[in-house]
This record gives structure tokens, sequence and C-alpha cells, in this order.
């Protein structure tokens, strides 16, 4: 007796839920547009960084992502709900670091904790306590006697303490000596990858970005100019450097991020597909040159020309 055989079971792997999303976020402030069609999506476990120049928007979008301010349009998807403006009950499972801690500077650390944390039924206890030895904060030491770096740390901690599903941070190194940056940094990098915890950081410095994030989106004038992984951004940006005052037509697929002029030759920074790189014809001469990441975050928001 010949038994059927059953077809084998196919395996799905499933991508990470979106944990953040906002589409056509807008928030203007008389005739200036900080937050223009802003779009973006932060997965389930990573670490998204939010990359842009002192004034391109980005604490503008973190504050509507908090619902400190409303959205003039667009939506913003947390954790499967979508609204306008961020609600109280989405902001209790948020852990959030602003730029500037505004700390009651006469409670000890403490204190800090146990007001902050009878604002959130997820609060651990003991958890922040940990944090605090952990992190090396006397937790009987005033806040107003805390050091710049300590005072970030205690502010991560309390944003952690909560178990947060996801974790929002605007410009949290700001002001800290680049030991307690790298330091800081570490600690994010470490709370991520041992709880898997969604974590959203805005920068403008790019060695953090680089250092940290798992996937970028790059904000410049308000509106988003590039979001994905850091790979796929160095495999998509290069330059194509020419001799001379050469005169190219680039195909349709290209995109000019920045022209720079140098008396001996000319620089195009050209975004395009990796398949359309391949296919591309030098004139004699041509060369194409990767770029450091530095180099991509310059020319997408610097200058369009540049005279050299």
């Amino acid at each position: 007796m010949i038994s059927e055989c059953s077809e084998p079971e196919m395996v799905v792997h499933e991508s990470p839920r979106v944990v953040l999303e906002t589409k056509s976020l807008r928030r203007h402030f008389g005739a200036v547009h900080a937050v223009d069609d802003v779009s973006l999506s932060v997965r389930e476990g990573e670490i998204y960084g939010f990359l842009g120049v002192n004034g391109a928007g980005k604490t503008t979008t973190i504050r509507l992502l908090m619902g400190i301010i409303a959205a003039q349009a667009g939506t913003i998807t947390l954790m499967g709900e979508t609204s306008k403006r961020t609600t109280v009950r989405q902001k209790r499972r948020i852990g959030y670091v602003s730029q500037e801690q505004n700390f009651y500077p006469w409670m000890t650390c403490r204190q800090l904790g146990r007001f902050v944390g009878s604002m959130y039924p997820t609060w651990q206890k003991a958890e922040f306590a940990r944090l605090l030895e952990v992190f090396e904060i006397p937790e009987h030491r005033r806040v107003s006697h805390l050091s710049g770096g300590m005072k970030a740390k205690l502010g991560l901690a309390l944003a952690l303490a909560p178990r947060p599903d996801l974790l929002i941070l605007d410009e949290p190194t700001a002001g800290l000596d680049p030991v307690a940056r790298r330091e800081f940094m570490q600690i994010i990098v470490a709370q991520a990858r041992q709880h898997r915890r969604t974590t959203f950081f805005s920068s403008h410095l790019i060695d953090e970005v680089e250092r940290c994030a798992d996937r970028v989106g790059i904000l410049h004038g308000g509106r988003m100019r590039f979001e994905g992984r850091l790979d796929d951004l160095r495999t998509e940006v290069r330059r194509v450097v020419m001799p001379g005052e050469v005169a190219v037509e680039m195909p349709p697929e290209f995109e000019c991020w920045r022209e720079e002029q140098f008396e001996d030759r000319t620089a195009l920074i050209l975004r395009a597909a990796p398949e359309v790189w391949e296919e591309m014809e030098l004139p004699d001469g041509g060369e194409v040159e990767w770029l450091s990441l530095e180099d991509i975050f310059i020319a997408c928001v610097g200058s369009r020309r540049l005279q050299l």
C-alpha cells in the first residue's frame, strides 16, 4: 500500500513588527515648516538613528511622537495603535529621555525614582535600584550634585525602569565629554541587544549613529532625505570623479546630491540603486569612489554645489 505523502510544511519567517511609524507628519510654526511630510518606521528590537544637523527638525518630530505638541497633518502609529496625537496610555509604554533633563534639583535619585515611578503602572523598583548601581549613581545623592554625565545616565535609568516597549532619546549625549558619551551609547546598545528593546535616538554626531544604529533616517529641512540600512546608504551613494570640467548627462535613475568643482576635476555625489551603478558607463578618465558615512551625510545636508 502506497501512503500519500503530504507536502513539506513551509516555514515562514515573519519580519519584525513595526513598533513606531509615522505617515506624512507635518508641523509648522508660522512660515517655518519644522516637520514637513515625514514618514518613517522603526521595527521591533532595532536601534534606529535619527540623523540631522541642528535645526533639521529632529526635536520637533520627537515632541510630536511624545504628544507634547500636536501634528497638523499625518498620523502616528505606536505599538499598532494609530492616532494624530500620542495618548497618555501610549506614553506609559515609552521610555523617554529629552535633550534637556529637567529634574527637581532638591530630590535625591531615590526620591526622584519614587516620584517618576508613581506615574507608570509597570514601574520596577528593583530594576531602577539595579540600574543606579550599574550606572554608578549614588541613590542618596541630590540631583543638583550630579555631573552632566550622571544626569544623562539617571535620565536613562528612569526611562528603562518601567521596562518600556520603546525607548525614545532626543540627542541624549549632548554636552557630554567623549568618555561619558561613549559609555552612554555602550549602555544603549547593551540594553537593546540584551532585552531586544526597540530604540529610537536622534543625533547630529555621525560616529554615534555609525557605531550603534541598525537603520538610519536622515532629516534635513524638516524632510526625510533617506531611510534604510547603513550598508544600503553606503552602496547607493558614491562619488563620480571626472578630469577637467567634463559635462556629463546623468541618466534619470541617478539623483545628484552634491556637485564639487575643483581646478582640475569635477566630482558628483550621486545616489542610485546598486544595479544602476553596475551598468554605469564613465567617460575616459572617470572614476567611481566609495564614501565614508560622514561624506555621505555632508553631501545629503550640505550645499548642493561647492566651488573649491
